[in-house]
């Protein structure tokens, strides 16, 4: 699979700040992305310099095989969504998305109808008359009606309630569908959307530390739980993320995939082992104590 965007040992500073330090990664035509991270971790960061905003303090940025930034060829192709501020826009939805389609040769009109409707907006509707969550929900209808082969979402669901969530990823899954479309999904709703990605990557510190496929990623992480001694000596040699004990009984989370073998072991010594979900995971990767070890798996 080629690589349809890419970034080359990419660093990202801001004065004496490093938001991005020697981030390298690949984006695939027909992939959604999580990108996941604390606050300040760069996820905004990269996004911009996707969408071509600012060209990174060194390194390389890559979409199509040419650098975008000031590149009116290759920056259409990319359509980058976020929260605004709407409280002064008074145009209508309609207009707004008429203006959007003007930019961009690929929008879908008809598209962009059928999810106003979805989502119960008025087209004649000024945007700062919209509550926060409409005002997202219009965002996701430009976003996925542009047709624009790499598509990013910022936390854009900020201010949706449940059901419009819900929409909105119903309607993630129909335009990754058929499509070669990249999606790159940046949220902490990790528990809930991580049934979207097909790939995870994890920020840390302006460093990226996890960029493999969902199942890759969630196959590494394991709860160990039984005889505190005999967890201690199973999990000796592993990479331990978090530790609890209640009176003679510890639960032990490892970071790294267990063979049969090592699961049948765990078994015969009456361990019982759990999956561990993507959002505990990236909670306990990203602590400080864990830092340097997942650094060096």
């Amino acid at each position: 699979m080629r690589c349809e965007a890419e970034f080359l040992d990419v660093t990202l500073r801001y004065g004496k700040t490093t938001a991005l330090d020697a981030v390298s990664c690949c984006l695939q035509p027909g992939t959604t992305y999580g990108l996941i991270g604390r606050n300040g971790a760069g996820k905004t960061s990269m996004l911009s310099l996707l969408a071509s905003c600012r060209r990174p303090s060194s390194g390389t940025v890559r979409i199509g095989g040419e650098e975008p930034f000031e590149n009116a060829n290759r920056m259409g192709e990319v359509h980058l969504v976020y929260s605004r501020d709407m409280s002064e826009e008074d145009d209508s939805i309609r207009v707004t998305l008429e203006h959007a389609a003007r930019y961009r040769p690929g929008f879908d009109m008809a598209y962009a109808r059928d999810l106003l409707s979805r989502f119960r907006l008025d087209p004649a509707k000024p945007l700062n008359k919209l509550s926060v969550g409409m005002q997202a929900a219009v965002n996701v209808v430009e976003g996925l009606a542009s047709g624009a082969a790499i598509t990013l979402f910022d936390e854009v669901h900020h201010g949706m309630d449940a059901p419009s969530r819900q929409l909105f990823y119903e309607a993630l899954i129909e335009a990754r569908q058929d499509s070669d479309r990249i999606i790159v999904l940046s949220t902490h709703l990790v528990s809930e959307m991580a049934y979207l990605f097909d790939q995870v990557m994890v920020l840390d510190r302006g460093r990226m530390v996890i960029d493999e496929p969902y199942d890759t990623v969630v196959d590494r992480g394991v709860t160990v739980t039984g005889p505190a001694a005999e967890v201690d000596s199973f999990s000796g040699s592993y990479t331990v993320i978090d530790r609890k004990t209640l009176g003679g009984t510890a639960a032990v989370m490892l970071y790294g995939s267990l063979s049969a073998r090592e699961r049948a072991e765990a078994s015969a010594r009456g361990l019982e082992l759990s999956p561990v979900s993507l959002q505990e995971l990236f909670i306990h990767l990203t602590k400080e104590e864990n830092a340097y070890a997942i650094n060096q798996s």
